[in-house]
């Protein structure tokens, strides 16, 4: 776990893994992981804005789990990005498949079944009930 956390900030490291790839192929893996820190810093924002402008639910407490989830899992996306940049650029330069991940359908799952959370509170809230 601390060589892998270490490779995070010694890029140097990664490099001296292998042979240089084709530089298409490292900047896809910068453009990929740059695209999840967007992703995380999406959640956050949506933790924050979540946090003070949605008026109190009908659930006690809910609009502060959903923003202290959303700004969780935010930090989740961009530590993840990272790991993900690192794992990808070694097995690039090593001529290895790329690692697989279950983590985008955790995302998907997440944010699906925290959408569909916000759905039936809008319901409960509807004054046509």
């Amino acid at each position: 776990m601390r060589s892998t956390i270490r490779q995070w900030f010694d890029p140097a490291e990664t490099r001296q893994v292998g042979q240089t790839p084709d530089y298409r192929f490292s900047l896809a893996n910068e453009r990929t992981f740059l695209a999840w820190i967007r992703t995380g810093l999406a959640l956050i924002g949506g933790g924050l804005a979540t946090a003070q402008f949605l008026p109190p639910l009908p659930i006690h407490y809910l609009r502060e789990v959903l923003a202290i989830a959303l700004l969780l899992l935010g930090a989740a996306v961009s530590v993840r990005a990272v790991d993900r940049w690192v794992r990808s650029e070694r097995a690039i330069r090593l001529g290895r498949d790329l690692p697989p991940s279950r983590f985008p359908a955790l995302l998907a799952l997440v944010v699906g079944a925290g959408a569909l959370l916000l759905v039936a509170t809008v319901v409960m809230q509807s004054p046509h009930r």
